[in-house]
């Protein structure tokens, strides 16, 4: 079995939201690569980071924090979170980052992600959330 501890990114800070929701944010530190370094510490073998500021404007918002999380750890970092184009899965790859997630484009467009599995096989990883039992975006 392998746990992956998450961290979630808001205005570059490790948060936790109350059940999904924005107005109830708790700020667990201010230095994101620093808690990464502490799960790879503890043993972690990969590290999951999602950038909700970016799930929410639909495009990548926190890339400074995931390039130091990259550059503090060995684990590898698999990101999810507003990446919804070609340029934005090739940014995080670039600079490190082992998997890329794809959430809510998997629903929207099919051919996207074909491509985007076609173009960087074996990098990118199909997140699907879930509320009430029902596919939630």
């Amino acid at each position: 079995m392998i746990i992956i501890p998450a961290i979630d990114l808001k205005d570059g800070l490790c948060v936790r939201l109350l059940q999904g929701d924005f107005k109830q944010v708790t700020v667990y530190s201010p230095y994101p690569a620093e808690v990464a370094g502490r799960w790879q510490e503890q043993g972690a073998e990969r590290i999951h980071v999602v950038d909700l500021d970016g799930s929410l404007a639909g495009i990548p918002r926190n890339k400074n924090a995931i390039r130091d999380i990259v550059n503090a750890v060995g684990a590898p970092i698999q990101v999810g979170g507003g990446i919804r184009d070609m340029s934005a899965i090739e940014t995080y790859l670039t600079m490190g980052v082992q998997w890329v997630i794809l959430g809510t484009m998997a629903l929207r467009d099919r051919e996207f992600v074909a491509d985007a599995c076609k173009a960087f096989s074996g990098r990118i990883i199909l997140g699907i959330d879930a509320n009430d039992g029902m596919i939630a975006i």
